[in-house]
This record gives structure tokens, C-alpha cells and sequence, in this order.
């Protein structure tokens, strides 16, 4: 008997000890890698699991250079090969095997090795090694050398010898396909990642494929580099031992503040950031001895944090979140850390730079004038909220919230669709603990060039803004991922633009924040008896009919409700396709949203001439080969 008849013909009540099963360390981590790494992903979204392997094998090499050794780290990708040799002290020779299979083990458990590193958990290598067709490990450590190749996890062969090279530790490895299906690496954002390490690790070069990266300025440059607007004053840059701060403030709405632990780019803030920004508000209120609202001084701030602490917690694998509320075990408390530098070497900045705080009062005067303004119509949009019991009737909620202490607050996500066909198959098929939806009425308002006092004019915008809970700030953001699930048509791509012109003019934070993203939904099904394939691109599809051979049935989906519920839950599970909204430096807000939705309607028009790929080009090339399209 299989042991899938084993199962079929067990009672589900039995309890015994057959029922218990033992898995290796390496087969946990390829079954359940989202504890480990999150989503698997193909590449195609900055927080795909692939990044996250460069990213923990970097980091390990980025660790040595904190500790004070090697100032160089080389990195290659080719063939999705990714090649990473610091010079470093080397993992001590007998525990080169141990440091990348054997799990809780490793030199930062309260070592003062490692000090001031980001992996304390001794788990990033070994998730690399177990979700990898081929890993390579070797350390060079005075004179002598130690090496390993693995696949999958499982230890295929090792070595001892001498050697002239020079100390350090070179990983070498390729992700796997069948985890990561199909996967690529997007080349910039391996690269924003390295720009990133640069700028937190003054002194350290990376060599990338040829290419060097090396910040003379720390997170100076990092600003200098990302300002998508001329600042209103020259930035305030600040560093002291195991901190350093830059800010300026521009003229978008919102805060747009970076935040960084021991080089992590902490996407979510933590301790450190909340205490950065009451720092700023305090010193700058004491400063000017006037009683300004907090929100008025940090308006359109424009800033980056970064410190060093030892042994950091955070609240996932992922390290996204700092929880740390000390500097150290037993020391001060990030808050008075941060709090103290702030009040003494800002107070001081702005004493010796008046025409920067001439310049920096005016702003936060004229965002006082503006709250205010708008203060009345905020009071009446509740008022009627409350009159008309406008309790969000769109919104359909999931159990679990982004504030919430639970692992999973990472995986709550709103999915933003158009009328009740879209949103009920989504509805039917989304995990009610961490998926909610609204539910738009039709193609929303166009924004553009309105004042924010159309956020409570507009009954719709006004739930959505509730809905998500960033009235005052993102705070209280109630879902990690903002989702437009729009229909793949003119009329959905129309509903995603005035969204798109909804969150960049009136909360741009969500973006910079990387909250907003556009779901990708399959546009054909390729089936026959035996076997189907969801294809989001025409090379798929035409992949899927290869494979599948003779008459193959295809679908061509054009809206989301055409998707059943069914079919639905494999497009939002693990699987799922997103594209987040990004913001570079390129990406000025206000030339945006002029361009597609202000008045240039000559400009924009060549534009789509220009760049339009007609949909009966398709329908054209489908009936040649007699397939039946369904609209």
C-alpha cells in the first residue's frame, strides 16, 4: 500500500504515534519558507524571497566590515549564480558545515563577535543553503582553508587545505526553480540594495558585476540621491557614535523618513523611527518656544535615521520592524538615546544656521495654516459620517490588522476593487484573517489639482481613508499592502490611474512606505482535460499551448469577475503577483500627475500613440488559430 492510500484509507479521527512526522532542518525550511524568507516570488517584486537570500548572505559579509574587518566585498551574479567573497576574518575553519546546515548555530547569540550585526538568529545562510540547488561555502583563515558544496541542504562534499588567498569567506549559490518558479533578478533592485549598504557603511566598497558602489557621506548622499524635489533648505546632516541623522523638509505632502538598524532598512520603522520623529517635533517646538502641533513640524519633513545597537530584535524574519527599546541589554533606552543626541546637536545646528531655521519656521507656518484651514471641514465630514451612519458599508474586514503583535500582520492586505462582480469573487476566495476588500462604486473622483478638502467632500475617498485608518498619519495603517485590483481593460486601467492620483497627491507616505501595489491577475487560461495554465503574458500563454499540444481550450479574461472564486484563490494565496508603486528620484510628483491627468492632452496623446499595443492585434492572431476568445 502507497502511502497516499495509507491516507486515503485512514480514519481522520486516529491520533497515534504514525501520525507524528520528524522533518530535517533543510526539508522544514523548503516546506515552510515563508517563516523563514517570506513570499517566494519570481523577481519581479523588491521583496521576492530571491532578495531576500542576497540580502542574508550580504549582510553576513557586511557584518565583518562593522566589526572592523575588510573593506572590500565582491559580488558577481551570472546565470542567477550569485557569487559573494568578503575579506573578512573567515568563519572559523571547523565550523564552516555547522554555520550553513546546522540551525541555531552561529557566532551572534549574545557574542561580542558580533556585536552590532543584523542576523542574530542564525538562520539566513542555512535558508539560503536549503532553498538552493547548488550552495558552495568556503572560509580562508590564516594560511588554511575549509570548503562545502550542498544542494538542496544536503551536504555532498567538503575539504581541508592550505592556501596563499587572502582571509575571508566566499558563498557562492543558485536559488532554486522549482521554489522560486521561473524566477529573474531585477538588476536595479540589487543595485538600490548595494546603493543602500554604501550609504550606511561609509568606507566600505561593493564590487558588483564590475560595478563599484562607495558613499563618501552616509545617508547625506542617500538623500542627495533619492530628493525628487529641490529641498527648502540645504539638508541637516548629523552623526554621532552609533547614530546619524539627515533631514531638510520639501513641499509634497506627508513624511518621507528612512529609517536603518545596524544597515537594515527597517521599511516599517520601529522604535527608533517613532523616536526620531517626537525627537525632531520636541527639539525644533523647544527651539522656536512656540507650541506647534507635531504634525506641523514633520509636514513634508524629508529625513533618514540610522543607528547601531547591540543585538536588535525585530519583529519578523524579515527584519522590517525594530522592537528593540534599548541600546544595548541593560542600557539606555532608544528613545532617550536617540531623544538626547537630537535635543543637543539639532538645538545647535539651527543656533549657528538662522537662515535655515528663518526657512524652516515659515514652512511649518504655512502647514499650520493649512491644517487648520481644513480643520472645519474634517469636523463636518465626521459629523456626517455619523449622521448618516457611514460605517464603511464597502468594506469587507479580515480578523487581523497591520498594528496587531502577530507574525502574520505582514500578510494583511486590501484589496481595493471596482463594483460588486470583482469584489465578490475576491470576497469568496480571499483568507478572511488577513485579506479584506472595498469595494469602489464605480470609477472614483479625478483629484487632480483639488485641495485635500475633497478627502471629506467625497463620501467615497473619505471611507477609503477610514477604511485604512490615515487620517492623522500611517501610524495606525491598518493593512501592510494597499491592493488595486482593477479589471484588465481601458476602463480598469482608468479606475487604477485616479487611485494612483488619489494616493500620490494626498498620502504619498503609503508609497514611499511600500504599501501600495497593483495586483496582477492571469489574462488567458490555457486547458484541456487532463491539465490548466493561468498565463499573465502572451509568451506564457503561447509556453502553456506548446506544452498542453492539440486543441487546447483558452480563455481570455478581460475582468475579474469573469474569474470564479475557485479559480480566484490561487491568483491571492501564496502564489499571488504583485507590483508595488514605486517612487525613484526621477519620479517628481507633481510633473506626474501634470502629465497624465493635467491639461497637456496633445503631449499625453502622442504619448499613447507612441506606446500602444492594440488589443485586436490579438484578437487578430486568435482567430488564425481559431481560438475562441471570451470577452
Amino acid at each position: 500500500m502507497t502511502d497516499n492510500e495509507k491516507m486515503a484509507s485512514a480514519n481522520p479521527s486516529d491520533y497515534t504515534e504514525d501520525s507524528f512526522e520528524t522533518l530535517s532542518w533543510n526539508m522544514h525550511i523548503r516546506k515552510r519558507s515563508g517563516m523563514y524568507i517570506g513570499k517566494l516570488g519570481d523577481g519581479s517584486s523588491p521583496d521576492d524571497g530571491i532578495y531576500v537570500l542576497f540580502k542574508e548572505i550580504v549582510d553576513n559579509a557586511i557584518d565583518e566590515f562593522i566589526m572592523g574587518y575588510g573593506k572590500v566585498i565582491n559580488i558577481t551574479l551570472e546565470d542567477n549564480v550569485v557569487t559573494v567573497r568578503d575579506h573578512g576574518r573567515g568563519i572559523p575553519l571547523g565550523k564552516v558545515i555547522d554555520a550553513v546546515s546546522v540551525m541555531n548555530t552561529g557566532a551572534k547569540y549574545g557574542s561580542t563577535a558580533f556585536s552590532k550585526s543584523v542576523g542574530l538568529n542564525g538562520v539566513g545562510s542555512k535558508a539560503v543553503n536549503a532553498t538552493s540547488i547548488e550552495f558552495y561555502v568556503q572560509s580562508f583563515r590564516n594560511g588554511e582553508t575549509t570548503w562545502a558544496s550542498f544542494s538542496e541542504g544536503e551536504l555532498l562534499d567538503s575539504g581541508h587545505s592550505f592556501t596563499t588567498e587572502k582571509d575571508g569567506t566566499l558563498v557562492r549559490y543558485k536559488a532554486d526553480p522549482k521554489l522560486y518558479e521561473n524566477y529573474s533578478y531585477n538588476m536595479e533592485y540589487l543595485e538600490t540594495m548595494l546603493k543602500n549598504y554604501s550609504y550606511l557603511n561609509t568606507g566600505l566598497t561593493f564590487i558588483f558585476n564590475g560595478r563599484e558602489f562607495k558613499s563618501k557621506n552616509g545617508l547625506l548622499d542617500l538623500i542627495n540621491e533619492n530628493l525628487s524635489e529641490t529641498p527648502l533648505y540645504p539638508p541637516i546632516h548629523l552623526s554621532g557614535q552609533d547614530i546619524e541623522i539627515v533631514m531638510t523638509h520639501g513641499t509634497e505632502n506627508g513624511e518621507n523618513i528612512s529609517s536603518f538598524v545596524n544597515g537594515q532598512n527597517t521599511i516599517h520603522g520601529g522604535t527608533h523611527l517613532a523616536a526620531f520623529r517626537e525627537a525632531v517635533a520636541k527639539t525644533i517646538k523647544d527651539f522656536f518656544k512656540k507650541d506647534f502641533d507635531p504634525k506641523d513640524v514633520r509636514q513634508s519633513i524629508v529625513g533618514a535615521i540610522s543607528i547601531k545597537i547591540i543585538e536588535p530584535s525585530f519583529s519578523n524574519q524579515t527584519k522590517t520592524f525594530l522592537n528593540s527599546k534599548d541600546i544595548a541589554p541593560g542600557g539606555v533606552s532608544v528613545r532617550n538615546f536617540i531623544g538626547d543626541f537630537i535635543a543637543e546637536h539639532l538645538d545647535n545646528y539651527l543656533h549657528k544656521n538662522p537662515k535655515v531655521a528663518e526657512t524652516m519656521l515659515k514652512k511649518i507656518l504655512d502647514s499650520e495654516k493649512e491644517r487648520k484651514a481644513i480643520s472645519g471641514i474634517q469636523k463636518l465630514a465626521r459629523e456626517k459620517a455619523k449622521k448618516n451612519n457611514l460605517n464603511i458599508k464597502k468594506l469587507k474586514d479580515c480578523r487581523l490588522h497591520f498594528g496587531d503583535k502577530d507574525s502574520k500582520n505582514i500578510d494583511t492586505m486590501l484589496f481595493i476593487t471596482e463594483g460588486d462582480s470583482a469584489s465578490g469573487s475576491i470576497s469568496k476566495s480571499r483568507d478572511v484573517n488577513t485579506q479584506a476588500v472595498f469595494s469602489l462604486r464605480g470609477k472614483p473622483l479625478n483629484s487632480y489639482g483639488m485641495s485635500k478638502k475633497i478627502v471629506y467632500d467625497n463620501d467615497e475617498f473619505y471611507m477609503l481613508q477610514a477604511a485604512l485608518n490615515i487620517e492623522e498619519d500611517l501610524e495606525n495603517l491598518r493593512y501592510n499592502k494597499v491592493v488595486i485590483a482593477t479589471d484588465a481593460d481601458v476602463d480598469g486601467m482608468h479606475i487604477r490611474l485616479l487611485l494612483l492620483t488619489f494616493f500620490l497627491q494626498f498620502f504619498p507616505d503609503l508609497i514611499r512606505q511600500g504599501h501600495l501595489y497593483i495586483l496582477q491577475t492571469p489574462l488567458f487560461r490555457v486547458r484541456n482535460k487532463k491539465e490548466v495554465h493561468y498565463c499573465y503574458t502572451a509568451e506564457e500563454k503561447e509556453k502553456a499551448i506548446k506544452k498542453i499540444g492539440k486543441n487546447p481550450e483558452i480563455t481570455r479574461f478581460k475582468g475579474l469577475g469573469e474569474i470564479s472564486p475557485d479559480e480566484f484563490k490561487f491568483f491571492i494565496g501564496e502564489d499571488i503577483r504583485l507590483d508595488r508603486v514605486r517612487l525613484s528620484k526621477e519620479d517628481t510628483v507633481s510633473e506626474l500627475l501634470e502629465f497624465y491627468m493635467g491639461k497637456n492632452s496633445m503631449e499625453r496623446q502622442n504619448f499613447i500613440k507612441a506606446n500602444l499595443r492594440s488589443d485586436l492585434i490579438l484578437e487578430e492572431l486568435a482567430e488564425a488559430a481559431h481560438i475562441d476568445m471570451e470577452a
